[in-house]
């Protein structure tokens, strides 16, 4: 077991150098892809003990089997599954394999779940229960804001660098996934905060020097580095514990109120999809179930 044990772990890593330069996936997604493939082998090992060559269609299917046993959600088990058919993919195109075990294994049927969504008053209190009166305060208003009004994935914002504000013109840079750059208007009330929290930027930079590279990286930690995904986590579910919210709120909730709120406001879905950087528009559809009342009323318009 332990020569195969090897075999799998040689042949994951380099599945993890091929997405990572090739298909051009982001930190956090080949880590989702490496650390799901990582499971899957640690199965076939445990139960077949083959190398990944030799895994058949009939394996992978009792892999989906345990994985209902254990009780994947189905889109849990849809992400496990793509991946394993993304993996053998790889070892097709490297001539391993002769055909992949996977090809013929059935997707589960998932059932698309609505995401949160707050309202704008909602999402107005937890913006506005930050205090402002202190550097790290200002900082915090501002992220909540271009989060927000910018409709950014928490990864874009915390990868925001100087170079990627083009305030003049209002827009910034936001590197999205598959590092697809698109332009995105800033706000004016996001404008206001920002332009604040530069100026303590420059003189936190002035009075204290920078390190780590961060004379680039635009919101800084206490610490004058780059901020995590955990911290901001953090400071939005303490704002909206403060504001007396008690959804289940998350970086991702702001995106998508604010892709519901542009609905809403009369945006087309292709306006929507470009804001938010979806490489397909299917993702983007979903934000039209949010707003029955908006819906109503463009069908109201029609005249028959």
């Amino acid at each position: 077991m332990a020569q195969n044990s090897e075999k799998w772990e040689k042949t994951i890593q380099g599945y993890k150098t091929y997405i990572r330069l090739e298909k051009n996936l982001s930190a956090n997604s080949v880590e989702a892809y490496v650390r799901d493939i990582t499971v899957f082998a640690n199965f076939i090992l445990r139960k077949y003990d083959v190398l990944p060559a030799d895994v058949d269609e009939d394996m992978i299917s009792q892999y989906l089997v345990h994985l209902n046993t254990i009780q994947h959600k189905r889109t849990s088990q849809a992400r496990e599954l793509s991946g394993v058919k993304s993996f053998y993919n790889y070892l097709l195109m490297l001539d391993k394999i002769e055909l992949s075990p996977a090809e013929f294994i059935s997707t589960p049927k998932t059932r698309r779940e609505l995401p949160d969504v707050l309202t704008v008053e909602e999402v107005e209190r937890i913006i506005g229960v930050v205090d402002t009166t202190t550097v790290k305060g200002r900082r915090d208003r501002a992220m909540l804001e271009m989060l927000y009004s910018c409709g950014l994935r928490v990864t874009e914002l915390i990868s925001l660098k100087m170079s990627d504000l083009f305030l003049g013109e209002g827009y910034i840079r936001v590197m999205g996934k598959g590092s697809k750059q698109r332009l995105v208007p800033i706000g004016s009330v996001a404008m206001e905060w920002l332009m604040q929290y530069l100026e303590d930027r420059r003189d936190m930079l002035k009075d204290k020097g920078g390190k780590g590279g961060s004379e680039q990286t635009l919101f800084l930690s206490n610490r004058r580095t780059k901020l995590t995904r955990v911290m901001i986590f953090t400071i939005i579910r303490k704002a909206a514990s403060d504001a007396g919210i008690t959804k289940r709120v998350s970086p991702h909730t702001f995106r998508h109120s604010f892709a519901t709120h542009l609905f809403a406001g009369g945006a087309s879905i292709r306006q929507v999809q470009d804001m938010l950087g979806h490489e397909s528009i299917t993702t983007t559809e979903i934000y039209t179930h949010l707003d029955p009342d908006h819906l109503r009323g463009a069908i109201d318009k029609i005249k028959l």
